[in-house]
């Protein structure tokens, strides 16, 4: 294996015509940069230089390899001034929207972890089921549920495979039974929620290669995503909401997916940001440690419903 110490000093010896004026500048004895000349040649299994009492020069194989080794340092040195540029520059002020039970109940916790990992670091947190404008609200970046609808934002997907599915409580269940199919809605009570500055009470789902859209009721409305989410955990209606908001409730038995064979509408988690050249390192990094986590609560869907094609 060539080490890269030595690769280093073939370099070097290479500029200053000697292995004593290498070993000089390198604080080491010539016979140590000798040593390592030859356990490169015998790596390469090439001759480097043409020695002698007087001179040391390349050989025309040593011209040849010259340019690599110095590419294969170059690179190397780029990436650790990337990975130290990127830990020294988390600093100022990153601005993030969000959805409101999404940033509350599963993004706060970690988002939070990750600013105290960067004390130079402030982060500003707007959570609304607004939809958000990355060109003219105040903010770096957004975590959106859909699909980009304009093809000059830069989005990266957190969970692209993410789907909205019907919850209701073990006792809602007990009280008014257990819809089988799509239409027996009509005949329950629904949590409707305001999505983008619209009242969310036409329900959407795939079916046979077409959308299904059932249009829902309900004693009880709000303009907050996670309303919906605790009214139904509290028993109050049957929630149509994205597997990734309420994953760890159907886990802890708090809900229960409601027609698991009936898939639920795509909605793809996506960051989204302007420009790409808006994605500072601490976006960068931001997204790496988000990515990961999400791809996991997503991933359970799989043990909950059953996915057939559509």
């Amino acid at each position: 294996m060539i080490r890269l110490d030595d690769l280093a000093l073939f370099i070097r010896t290479a500029a200053l015509g000697s292995f004593s004026n290498a070993a000089r500048e390198a604080d080491l004895l010539p016979g140590q940069v000798s040593a390592a000349i030859q356990r490169l040649e015998r790596e390469l299994d090439i001759r480097l230089f043409a020695r002698s009492t007087r001179s040391l020069r390349l050989t025309a194989e040593g011209e040849g390899y010259l340019p690599y080794a110095h590419e294969v340092l170059a690179v190397l040195q780029a990436g650790h001034e990337r990975i130290h540029d990127e830990q020294r520059a988390l600093q100022g002020t990153l601005k993030i929207a969000a959805p409101s039970d999404l940033g509350r109940n599963v993004l706060l916790p970690w988002i939070t972890e990750f600013r105290e990992a960067h004390p130079k670091l402030s982060l500003k947190l707007f959570l609304s089921d607004h939809l958000t404008d990355v060109y003219r609200d105040p903010v770096d970046i957004a975590i959106r549920y859909g699909v980009a609808e304009n093809a000059s934002y830069v989005a990266l997907p957190l969970a692209e495979n993410n789907r909205r599915v019907l919850v209701a409580s073990p006792s809602y269940i007990n009280r008014f039974g257990r819809p089988k199919k799509l239409d027996e809605l009509l005949m329950h009570q629904c949590l409707p929620y305001a999505l983008g500055g619209r009242a969310y009470d036409k329900w959407n789902f795939p079916a046979d290669g077409v959308r299904r859209q059932v249009a829902v009721k309900g004693v009880l409305q709000c303009d907050d995503a996670d309303i919906a989410r605790r009214w139904a955990i509290d028993g109050r209606g049957i929630a149509y909401k994205s597997w990734i908001d309420v994953c760890r409730d159907v886990q802890a038995g708090m809900l229960e997916v409601l027609i698991p064979d009936q898939p639920g509408e795509a909605v793809p988690l996506s960051l989204v940001c302007p420009h790409r050249k808006q994605f500072s390192p601490a976006v960068r990094q931001l997204y790496g440690e988000l990515r990961g986590r999400i791809t996991a609560l997503a991933s359970a869907l799989n043990d909950y419903v059953i996915f057939k094609e559509f």
